[in-house]
């Protein structure tokens, strides 16, 4: 089963509001796609969320991109930043990457972000499969929430 950002948004405002936030914070984060032969590639990736949507573009052509087009799983990685303060935890978005070709969700994508070239660059909408959040707690207790479509909220707290 899979889902798009609305949903999970309206399944589970506050953790979409932190998950936002925490990819809010920074401008490029990590993206891991799978090779030809299977094995995990990671690559640099600046992300939107959009009309309820949780967007992908890259570059046409670029490795991650071709990966996509030939196997549309993926996982987002928020960038962790320096030092070790991750306020709002560290975050990952999971799920199926597809490519946009109607030209006039591309034209509304375009309008809305500052793409140079709206011509020139894969644009990919995201089902997602899964939604993860691991933060500290009280100082001692390690949380892990995770959502996955038509699934209740886990969170598990460990010590």
């Amino acid at each position: 089963m899979t889902s798009n950002w609305a949903t999970f948004t309206a399944a589970e405002p506050d953790l979409a509001k932190t998950v936002e936030e925490r990819f809010g914070q920074f401008t490029h984060h990590v993206l891991a796609t799978l090779r030809k032969d299977g094995s995990p590639r990671t690559s640099g990736l600046e992300v939107q969320f959009l009309n309820g949507e949780f967007w992908l573009g890259m570059m046409p052509g670029s490795l991650k991109a071709r990966d996509l087009l030939r196997d549309p799983r993926f996982s987002v990685q928020a960038n962790p930043g320096a030092g070790t303060d991750m306020g709002g935890g560290d975050v990952r978005i999971s799920g199926r990457a597809l490519l946009v070709e109607d030209p006039a969700l591309i034209t509304s994508y375009t309008a809305a972000t500052e793409v140079p070239d709206p011509n020139d660059f894969h644009l990919f909408r995201t089902e997602l499969t899964e939604v993860t959040r691991t933060y500290v707690e009280d100082g001692k207790y390690l949380v892990l929430q995770v959502w996955k479509p038509g699934e209740a909220l886990r969170r598990i707290r460990r010590t």
